[in-house]
């Protein structure tokens, strides 16, 4: 608390990379795609792991928690890094700053350890075969993870602590893309002696001290290689360490080059650049690492790919059957004109909305910005379902193939996540807006608003990704018959013959990622707004208040509404009507409805579309 008494610096400026101008747009595709294949490869790795029992070992534990330790660490300050090219906004505010170095240093630390844990085991697996099993046991597997967490968690802790009581008066910039611990202690007006002491003696705990170990058992494995007779053994045993050699010497290599020997002061771009190796080159690597020079993960993936190609072989379930909505033969084309009606207008009143926000000035606000995006996602969430639902009432073919299936599920969950955080961000909007009227502009910057839309959009990438490489592992050997518009995850689990423990432990764990932390914060969000308001002192500012968060209320009432509904409250397996009643509300209405509730609720709104008219009016004069 007293670091920012004792510090004029309420943000720090990242110079980024030593890039040209001209070449932003290049090394932000380059970088952005660097970053999605590091998350998606490290999943992968997660979920091989995860369901090939070959894999359930020591070595593949260890594994699968580096991944996760990869995919943290590169999030630390890849999005940052991107979403400043992105904006050209440079700024970092001291707390996020702050909060960087802790995670940095947390996750680089965890990288090292489990190095040596992974080490430890290839010693064990090569020069002592026969107690491999005993010594390699479960819980020593548990115990080493939690001490390699417990011990980077301290680590880091320790060195933020020491960060947190300096003072930083002058110069706020900061040569890097990031919030490196070194560079900050350059800029710091206190003594730093302290910190580059913990520097030196944490850094031999958990660089050298897990290098040194690395090397002693590699030492060892190589003694014992030597005392193979054959060539073929000398090739099994360096086949089981060669993955592992090859990311610990991209690993301290990267380390060696940055910190063991650093550029000049008056040149810093080898250390920018090298970091860029360290923080995302390497987790990228990884993956194509553990897949191309690793006999049983190419032979996991190898079984996934044949399971997938041969669905059809597996499985009679070709394509399934959407029984569709509970309407009587008679009422068929009066429901298809309605349906119809209400599709359209979801698609040209949220383009209307889009429309408005991009040609008048005045919504060019947060507010405004999340609303775009949610316009656009409640158009693509509806087009999911109703032309495929309406195709299928109009032709009286109600089939849908396995794989339009599966993407259907895919882009389901994926737009309706993406709703749900966008409505979240709205909300945290909402209350600095009246909370936190006085900060709002410098709370609620363009760089933050396009943080949490990023941030939305892969989070439900990943989600819906999860969910849907889960879903088609599964065989659907029996009825081939949804009794629901579209394919529903649920109902597709019921179908299937395979355990489907898995995905509805998964449904349970994202859904409190998805819908009941989003709705938590929401309401969080809400009563401090109440708290709030009850301050005010006149009638009219309490209306004015409310009148900002009316029309966001109303639709999170619609769309958290029909979720409970449908999924906190589920029919019997007898009646399933309610279900798909329910569901229609929340697929076609709900996203129908948002426009006429920011049109008719919403001043701005209403003066944006009036200002539009009156310029056609008048220049059709």
């Amino acid at each position: 608390m007293r670091g920012d008494n004792q510090s004029s610096v309420s943000e720090f400026l990242l110079l980024g990379l030593p890039i040209r101008p001209e070449q932003q747009g290049m090394f932000f595709a380059l970088f952005l795609g660097m970053y999605l294949t590091t998350v998606l490869g490290n999943l992968l790795i997660i979920l091989l792991i995860r369901l090939d029992s070959r894999l359930h070992t020591p070595m593949y534990f260890f594994l699968s928690h580096l991944a996760f330790t990869d995919i943290s660490f590169s999030s630390v300050t890849a999005p940052k890094m991107l979403m400043n090219m992105y904006t050209q906004d440079q700024s970092i505010s001291y707390a996020g700053c702050i909060s960087q170095v802790y995670f940095f240093l947390f996750w680089g630390d965890l990288d090292s350890l489990l190095l040596t844990s992974m080490a430890y085991d290839r010693y064990v697996a090569i020069c002592h075969p026969l107690h491999y099993t005993t010594i390699m046991s479960q819980s020593l597997c548990v115990l080493l993870v939690i001490v390699s967490w417990v011990q980077s968690c301290a680590s880091a802790l320790l060195h933020t602590l020491l960060l947190a009581r300096l003072s930083f008066c002058g110069d706020n910039t900061l040569s890097h893309f990031f919030c490196d611990l070194s560079t900050l202690l350059k800029l710091s007006s206190s003594d730093t002696t302290v910190n580059e002491l913990l520097i030196l003696t944490v850094g031999v705990v958990v660089i050298t001290v897990p290098l040194i170990c690395i090397l002693v058992s590699y030492g060892r494995i190589g003694a014992t290689i030597l005392k193979v007779p054959s060539t073929k053994g000398i090739c099994k045993a360096l086949s089981t360490c060669g993955s592992h050699l090859s990311v610990v010497s991209l690993y301290y290599g990267a380390i060696i080059g940055l910190y063991f020997f650093p550029s000049s002061n008056n040149s810093n771009n080898k250390d920018v650049i090298v970091a860029v190796l360290y923080t995302l080159v390497t987790p990228m690597l990884n993956p194509f690492i553990y897949s191309l020079r690793n006999r049983d993960m190419k032979g996991a993936l190898g079984t996934k790919k044949k399971k997938i190609m041969r669905r059809n072989n597996q499985s009679s379930v070709s394509e399934f059957l959407l029984l569709g909505l509970p309407i009587r033969p008679e009422q068929q084309g009066m429901f298809f004109a309605l349906f119809l009606g209400m599709y359209l207008t979801t698609v040209l009143g949220n383009l209307l909305i889009i429309l408005l926000i991009r040609l008048d000035s005045r919504l060019h606000t947060p507010m405004y910005f999340f609303l775009s995006h949610l316009a656009f996602t409640d158009i693509s969430f509806s087009s999911v379902t109703a032309p495929k639902m309406l195709m299928n009432m109009h032709t009286q073919d109600q089939s849908i193939s396995y794989a339009g299936c599966i993407s259907q599920v895919y882009f389901f969950i994926f737009w309706g996540d993406l709703d749900s955080f966008l409505l979240t961000s709205m909300a945290y909007d909402r209350y600095v807006a009246i909370c936190h009227p006085l900060h709002y502009t410098t709370i609620m910057s363009q760089s933050l608003c396009v943080l949490l839309v990023i941030v939305s959009w892969v989070q439900s990438c990943a989600s819906a990704l999860l969910h849907t490489l889960l879903l088609a592992r599964l065989s659907f050997c029996g009825d081939n018959t949804l009794s629901h518009f579209f394919c529903d995850l649920s109902t597709l689990l019921k179908l299937s013959s395979s355990d489907t423990t898995v995905n509805e432990l998964l449904i349970l764990t994202v859904g409190v990622v998805v819908i009941t932390v989003p709705l938590i914060c929401i309401l969080v969000s809400y009563g401090r707004i109440g708290a709030t308001i009850l301050k005010v002192p006149s009638t009219k500012g309490i209306c004015k208040a409310l009148s900002t968060c009316g029309s966001h209320l109303s639709v999170v009432s619609l769309y958290y509404g029909a979720i409970i509904g449908l999924y906190f409250f589920p029919s019997s397996n007898n009646s399933s009507n309610k279900d798909v009643i329910v569901a229609v509300l929340y697929t076609l209405v709900t996203p129908m409805l948002n426009p006429f509730i920011y049109s008719l609720r919403n001043r701005d709104m209403k003066g944006a579309l009036g200002s539009i008219l009156n310029r056609g009016t008048c220049s059709s004069r």
